[in-house]
């Protein structure tokens, strides 16, 4: 497949995960259609201006990092996480035990208070993945398009998850563990821990709070980045950009 064929079909894909706008006249495989055909080759009138590799190029990063931007900014909002049942961030499983004892002596708000904060250090953390995510995003290949064109309806957050989650958790893991200090999850989780210990022939308990808020928040990011991607693959987004009126109207 020639090369601005191939930018031109990816525009159209990367729009997944931008936010969408109103309904439009045509879907996005006819979208499609109409940028191929105003490519050099493509079947467009001879005076159809056609973009240069570079625009598209950047017309598809540019799409990527509004998308990307626009999922971080909702979750990284103060209870973004926190009042949003899809995404909400429980007390780890191993915690379970301690939250029952504790209630059953009049102290359930401390286990309360702790999930509370679990979801604030992730609503801290959150912003800290844009620039993750931008930088995968620059390092995409053709190779990557295609595959993610020929894909499911939520291919590109498939490659997303695929290629960045390690990257993402290691640059993460210290922001998570500020963050659990900063909003007082770990004091809190040390106060509920220490009065349920006094509590006689109570079984061990403990629990990684860095592991657990990395794992959950990343898993709400993703969650909603599919959700985009799935939508866009029937309506067209909303250029808000003058880059992106300029490669997604034509």
């Amino acid at each position: 497949m020639p090369m601005n064929r191939t930018l031109a079909l990816a525009i159209c894909l990367s729009l997944a995960l931008v936010p969408t706008g109103t309904a439009a006249q045509s879907d996005w495989l006819k979208r499609g259609g109409e940028l191929l055909r105003n490519l050099p080759g493509g079947g467009g009138s001879p005076g159809a201006a056609a973009l240069s590799d570079a625009e598209i190029g950047n017309g598809l990063r540019e799409a990527l990092r509004v998308g990307v931007g626009r999922v971080v900014d909702q979750v990284g909002a103060v209870d973004g996480y926190n009042a949003d049942p899809k995404i909400h961030i429980p007390l780890p499983d191993s915690l379970k035990t301690v939250q029952s004892t504790l209630a059953r002596v009049g102290l359930s708000g401390m286990m309360d208070d702790l999930e509370l904060r679990l979801n604030r250090a992730a609503e801290t953390a959150a912003p800290e993945a844009r620039a993750v995510f931008w930088n995968a995003i620059e390092q995409m290949t053709l190779d990557d398009v295609r595959a993610i064109y020929n894909g499911p309806d939520d291919a590109a957050t498939r490659y997303f998850e695929r290629t960045m989650t390690p990257d993402l958790k290691s640059r993460m893991r210290p922001i998570v563990d500020d963050s659990l200090a900063d909003v007082g999850a770990i004091q809190a989780y040390d106060a509920a821990l220490g009065r349920y210990r006094n509590i006689p022939f109570v079984p061990d308990a403990k629990a990684d709070l860095t592991d657990h808020v990395l794992d959950l928040g990343l898993q709400g990011i993703f969650l909603y980045l599919a959700a985009e991607e799935k939508a866009i693959r029937e309506n067209p987004a909303k250029r808000t950009t003058e880059l992106l009126r300029k490669v997604f109207s034509r």
